[in-house]
């Protein structure tokens, strides 16, 4: 990613300002007169998952989602009048708003002439609805204070704690503005546009300058320009248009360049920051984006009443968003590290001390215990569903290790399972030695489907197994072990003796 922050700029060139009430019956506090329009939307989503986010978007918006050529992208149309439902969707990272799109843009060969196109390309794009829709875009999550920028040594000391609650807010106003629509209460939104009017009175008087910057996102081998040249002369040209001031870090408008391999696609970003940390508060070596954690749990369709168990929680990322989102089924938390079951607990606390402010009956189902996971503190086949977060190897445990926990806990976990009906999602990066572990299972676990996903860089899988509908302890499987550990059992007492 690389960013345009050069030059300043004169005083404020407004362009645009909302829409004026198609209807003359229309009042000042009704935010439903403001014309309707319809504009593209693109969400970054965790790759691998952009088919079910798709589903998402069609389940809960109503509308087909196009999957990009890029991966981890979708587009999708969308009506003014519904965008707040758009950052309420589960599985996407971060939303813009696309102002042009380009299936097969014919980049010049020489780096001068193909970046002279760039700078042409700014004063041609149709800005205006893009730019509405931004706006439209402040008002309904009642912003407050600049947004995160890229560079977070330059930023003061207390805009990380800011931007670190940013997330919870944002999810609580939103929800009121879902609440607001569906309830048809006109006093609700009046504040968010009394908030628009007046700044687009601070913009058109000059009192409040718009800071913005360009980010530029490259894929691809064949191009003359590198990402940095690319939003360098982009921004500078979009600047000149605007008369806007380029600020990298304080900004108000975020431009993006998105190019993959012929496909450019210019947008307006619409999150401050990515959706995927709503719901942790504590961190982890490891925590999984709450985004990729939906995927997984979409994967597995849970059913109501449904026994789900995360064996490996770390900091609760999977159960958390299992609870908020599927909340018909039951969650089992554990951990056998101490620290890790306290960030859950923690993750649980904040959550539900988030929903009490707003409300909302506190409690989520969901338990935490702390276990040995090769020795689970469960019935045989109490368990519906286990979804969990394996050790790479990497920055927990060994690949080593992983040789001997990988089929242990494959077998714990069978046990638990019900036979026939249950099933396990698996997400792991030690691909080589989970294949082997598998191997060994047949007669306790079938591969259905492997989900390739992109976690922090890494190419790990997304293992959905079906439990097969063998009896525990009567698989050639189990046999083998027996014989193995009591084997294992006789040399050591056999060591003992001789010592």
């Amino acid at each position: 990613k690389c960013s345009y922050s050069e030059g300043t700029a004169p005083e404020l060139y407004v362009l645009l300002r909302m829409r004026q009430p198609s209807h003359s019956s229309c009042t000042d506090t009704d935010a439903t007169c403001l014309e309707i329009i319809t504009v593209t939307v693109g969400a970054t989503v965790p790759t691998g998952f952009e088919l079910t986010a798709a589903e998402e978007v069609k389940e809960k918006i109503g509308v087909d989602a196009r999957v990009s050529k890029d991966r981890g992208r979708i587009y999708f149309p969308i009506t003014t009048d519904k965008l707040f439902q758009v950052h309420l969707l589960r599985s996407v990272d971060n939303l813009f708003v696309v102002v042009e799109e380009y299936d097969h843009y014919q980049f010049k060969q020489s780096k001068e002439e193909a970046l002279m196109d760039f700078q042409q390309l700014a004063s041609k794009l149709p800005w205006t609805n893009a730019l509405e829709v931004w706006k439209l875009n402040g008002t309904l999550k009642k912003k407050k204070g600049h947004r995160k920028g890229g560079n977070g040594s330059k930023m003061k000391p207390n805009i990380e704690a800011h931007h670190a609650t940013e997330a919870d807010t944002e999810q609580q106003e939103l929800t009121e503005a879902v609440d607001a629509s569906e309830g048809q209460t006109k006093a609700e939104s009046t504040p968010g546009l009394e908030d628009c009017e007046q700044t687009s009175e601070e913009l058109a008087s000059g009192a409040k300058p718009i800071k913005f910057r360009v980010t530029c996102n490259r894929a691809g081998d064949k191009h003359s320009f590198s990402s940095n040249e690319a939003a360098r002369d982009f921004g500078g040209a979009v600047q000149e248009f605007f008369q806007w001031k380029a600020d990298m870090t304080k900004f108000d408008i975020e431009v993006l360049l998105n190019i993959h391999n012929e496909e450019v696609v210019i947008g307006i970003a619409l999150t401050e920051e990515s959706l995927h940390r709503r719901n942790i508060s504590h961190f982890g070596p490891t925590t999984l984006r709450s985004t990729l954690c939906y995927g997984m749990l979409r994967l597995c369709k849970p059913q109501a009443s449904d026994i789900i168990l995360d064996p490996m929680c770390g900091t609760g990322a999977i159960p958390l968003e299992g609870a908020i989102e599927f909340n018909s089924s039951f969650y089992i938390a554990g951990d056998n590290n101490d620290m890790a079951v306290n960030r859950t607990v923690n993750n649980i606390c904040h959550i539900q001390k988030r929903r009490a402010d707003k409300g909302s009956a506190p409690c989520l189902p969901i338990d935490t215990v702390r276990w040995d996971l090769c020795s689970l503190p469960m019935r045989t086949s109490s368990v519906d569903i286990i979804i969990t977060d394996m050790p790479f190897g990497k920055r927990m445990g060994s690949r080593k290790k992983n040789w001997d926990l990988y089929p242990s806990c494959l077998r714990e976990m069978a046990r638990v399972c019900r036979p026939g009906t249950g099933k396990a999602v698996l997400l792991t990066q030690d691909k080589k030695c989970f294949a082997k572990a598998i191997s060994r299972m047949g007669g306790l676990w079938r591969k259905l489907h492997t989900v390739w996903v992109n976690v922090g860089g890494l190419h790990a899988g997304v293992y959905l197994l079906k439990r097969t509908g063998a009896v525990f302890g009567q698989t050639p499987e189990d046999v083998h072990e027996s014989r193995g550990a009591l084997n294992e059992q006789a040399n050591e007492k056999e060591d003992k003796e001789l010592s």
